[in-house]
């Protein structure tokens, strides 16, 4: 059996990676992380007629504000009030010789925009190979992991074998938004025996990930000429009393929460916006931060809670803060993730890898990603493995490994053709 896929992949390894490069090339970006909508729909237009020359049976379902309403309600998951037009998610299955085993594979087609065009050497969209690396927005954030997927199925198609169990791909949108595309996948329901996020993982496999909340704080104060300072509020010195309780907060949390294969919850000043010139006291302020936090041991609602507690102990301790207290909003969160060390698919998954990256090992995950959802919600037993580093994401000059993206393909067919072996 080996043999016969290592012939297969030999002889048709280059189509493998085209399919790659033409995905590339399709826009698929979120605008305004999916509030302002995405470019989506002809990357699942393409995915769609590559699943149905494969003999798959394809399905889609498109976003709605009910169905994410549901997320949150029923799992405190879900971010409303975004753009769903031409976003819809993409489900292929490919018929097993065991239908009552199923192998799900999930991968987000959408990608962030790819920001200043100056710092990219070639067109972002181009999907050129240069010096062994796939290069393009999305190739390792994700489309490197979604395509290695594809085709293994492919792979597998190639050489001649059978599918041993059901194979479910699921090409979701909005990830990068908050995982609205794989949300809804889920709420409306969706059964596998083990699950697949194949975000690029390091040349490992990560069974955990951190859980993520978006604040946005404002603070007012009161504006005038900067000559007289002292007869106005500054709002950003008032943001600025409220940070430094803040970071009191997240030293905290790192001599408190601890895990074996996860860093310390951390706390991140990413946007601080205030004034409008240099001889005026601000009236305005507004902070904008992420909180990555523990699995099991925290939870979004004792995050939430520890940072307002923090923000109100501070404001009651100013004159003017008591007065005229900050606001705290959240535009955009989702829960962490653990798969137990011991569940089948983490134990196949690194077999599979460590026969193409013997050095690959079970580690965890700083950034979250939708393996929560089938983690979650879906309660599927699920891990995180593909191509590419995190590094990579989101950068200018992006690109996926070409070996890297072959020995995930061939080890995506491993896991499926091995999946229904005894004692799994």
């Amino acid at each position: 059996m080996e043999k016969q896929l290592e012939r297969a992949f030999i002889e048709n390894k280059e189509q493998y990676l085209e399919h790659l490069l033409e995905l590339i090339r399709i826009d698929t970006q979120d605008i305004g992380h999916g509030i302002d909508g995405g470019r989506e729909g002809n990357g699942q237009r393409y995915m769609m007629d590559l699943f149905q020359k494969m003999g798959a049976t394809v399905r889609t379902q498109n976003m709605t504000e009910e169905l994410i309403q549901q997320g949150i309600e029923l799992y405190g998951e879900g971010n409303p009030g975004h753009n769903y037009e031409d976003r819809f998610n993409v489900v292929a299955e490919f018929t097993g010789l065991d239908q009552g085993q199923a192998l799900l594979f999930n991968g987000h087609i959408d990608t962030m925009p790819p920001g200043n065009l100056d710092l990219w050497e070639e067109d972002p969209w181009k999907g050129v190979v240069k010096d062994g690396r796939a290069y393009g927005v999305g190739a390792a954030d994700m489309k490197g992991g979604l395509m290695a997927a594809v085709m293994a199925v492919r792979l597998i198609q190639d050489a001649g074998l059978s599918l041993p169990v059901n194979v479910k791909i699921a090409s979701v949108v909005d990830e990068e938004g908050g995982g609205n595309g794989s949300i809804t996948l889920a709420v409306e329901g969706i059964e596998a025996n083990g699950c697949v996020v194949c975000e690029p993982t390091e040349r490992n496999v990560k069974r955990a990930h951190m859980g993520f909340v978006f604040f946005e704080i404002k603070t007012t104060g009161k504006a005038l000429h900067s000559g007289s300072k002292w007869l106005g509020v500054n709002a950003i010195e008032k943001m600025i009393f409220l940070m430094e309780g803040l970071r009191i907060l997240e030293n905290q949390w790192l001599m408190e929460y601890k895990h074996p294969i996860l860093p310390p919850p951390t706390l991140n000043f990413g946007v601080l916006e205030g004034g409008t010139a240099g001889s005026t006291v601000p009236d305005e302020c507004t902070l904008k931060i992420c909180v990555h936090y523990l699995p099991n041991t925290m939870s979004h609602e004792m995050v939430v809670d520890d940072i307002q507690s923090m923000i109100s102990l501070r404001a009651k301790g100013d004159l003017w803060l008591s007065v005229h207290p900050p606001t705290v909003t959240i535009y955009q969160s989702g829960g962490g993730f653990e798969t137990s060390e011991d569940a089948p698919i983490v134990k196949r998954a690194l077999e599979s890898l460590q026969k193409y990256i013997p050095d690959a090992e079970i580690v965890g995950a700083t950034a979250g990603n939708d393996a929560r959802i089938f983690g979650n919600i879906a309660k599927i037993p699920t891990v995180i493995a593909g191509p590419g580093h995190l590094e990579q994401c989101h950068s200018p000059n992006e690109y996926v490994d070409v070996e890297e993206f072959y020995a995930y393909i061939k080890m995506y067919a491993d896991l499926i053709l091995n999946w229904n072996r005894e004692n799994n």
